[in-house]
């Protein structure tokens, strides 16, 4: 049976390339960081200069940099690290919709503690509106966190013009208000730049640009305080207390520098796959919906929903015949739940049930597309066989 992985928005397989990088601080490279003798030292360079290859995809300095252990415990640093030590200028915090949960529930987790909270709607094309933005702050507002793109639906958000925003109310005298963006899913699919984006802090993630689990980052604009999530260590300029995780912090620093050289290519080729995909799907099936703004998205990203389908039968249909998608975000499996990003964007609950994403990476080929396709038709068509609803709209018809 053909295997084809079409969930790299989920995670991505690691790079040959990286994990060459990394295998010494396996074995004979095996220094604690924090140490001052000839091993430790040798760790700590490595980790210096991952920590510059991290800072250069995303234009900042590298002592903006600090790795954590993945994309939600950046968030988590961000948005309570920076709360719990402005509260006293304020309580409220912007954000939208169809955040991450590791957003989400960190601001949920806040709001529980008397915060105030408002979330910024997206419509039908999943994008946050500039307006509403700046009709929601006020004289409390601390924060504003939004993602720069959307995990299930691909939808890019106008950063840069919040950006210049936040700028403009400093300008008039807040100093107080800080902005975040969730990166984790556009760092190595888009150019970014943190002076053009504006922000004061942005998450990354290791494992969305073919570098192994378990390590992330937070870019802090230098001058930003922010209150450490974890104590008891000097390490990352006493922001991130533990012991570094030398092999996949240079696991992390070889995918981003690989990332930032390949993007224009990885895109092209991505892009090309997905846009083949959409294609022949529009032609082959009816009675389906492309979700979100299908210009201004991630270029590797299809979200579809499917009518008179369940999305986890189809799930389970396709994973059947050796083909990996998803229903949603990772973070959220295993809840019965339509997703709520669907939701967001106006769909009927039957729509959000039967929305499935597509998420195309490097490796993936033309004949992976072709596979996909006949294998998603046959899966359609046998479940609708099965639906009460598509057997009435067909009488009907």
């Amino acid at each position: 049976m053909r295997k084809v992985y079409l969930d790299h928005s989920a995670t991505t397989p690691v790079d040959p390339r990286v994990v060459e990088a990394m295998l010494p601080y396996l074995t004979e490279k095996f220094g604690n960081a924090s140490s001052v003798h000839l091993f430790g030292q040798e760790a700590r360079a490595a980790v210096d200069r991952a920590r510059r290859q991290v800072a250069s995809l995303i234009g900042a300095r590298a002592n903006e940099i600090v790795f954590t252990s993945g994309g939600t415990e950046s968030n988590n640093l961000a948005i309570r690290g920076i709360c719990e030590i402005a509260e006293a200028r304020g309580r409220h915090i912007i954000t939208s919709v169809i955040e991450h949960p590791s957003v989400g529930g960190t601001i949920d987790f806040l709001e529980k503690r008397g915060w105030d909270v408002t979330r910024l709607p997206v419509y039908d094309d999943g994008v946050v509106r500039l307006e509403d933005v700046q009709a929601a702050i006020r004289s409390d507002t601390v924060l504003i966190s939004v993602m720069m793109a959307n995990n299930e639906i691909g939808t890019i958000q106008p950063i840069a013009e919040i950006g210049a925003l936040v700028r403009a109310e400093r300008e008039r005298g807040r100093r107080y208000l800080w902005f975040h963006t969730d990166a984790v899913q556009a760092a190595g699919r888009l150019t970014i730049n943190v002076e053009t984006v504006g922000c004061d802090l942005l998450s990354l993630s290791a494992h969305k640009i073919y570098a192994p689990k378990g390590n992330g980052a937070l870019f802090i604009r230098r001058g930003v305080r922010l209150l450490p999530q974890q104590v008891g260590g000097h390490q990352e300029r006493e922001r991130r207390a533990g012991t570094e995780s030398v092999a996949n912090i240079v696991a992390f620093g070889a995918a981003a520098e690989l990332a930032q050289r390949e993007m224009n290519k990885r895109n092209e080729h991505t892009r090309r796959l997905r846009d083949r995909f959409e294609s022949v799907v529009t032609k082959r099936l009816d009675e389906i919906r492309f979700n979100g703004n299908r210009e201004q998205r991630l270029p590797h990203l299809s979200n579809i929903s499917f009518r008179f389908i369940e999305g986890e039968g189809l799930l389970i249909h396709l994973d059947m015949q050796g083909v990996a998608v998803s229903t949603g975000s990772a973070c959220s499996s295993g809840t019965l739940e339509p997703s709520p990003v669907i939701r967001a964007l106006g769909r009927d609950e039957e729509l959000a049930r039967g929305a499935i994403r597509f998420s195309f990476g490097k490796d993936n080929s033309a004949e992976d597309v072709d596979y996909v396709v006949e294998v998603l038709a046959r899966a359609v068509e046998s479940l609708r066989k099965l639906s009460p609803l598509h057997r009435r709209s067909v009488v009907a018809v």
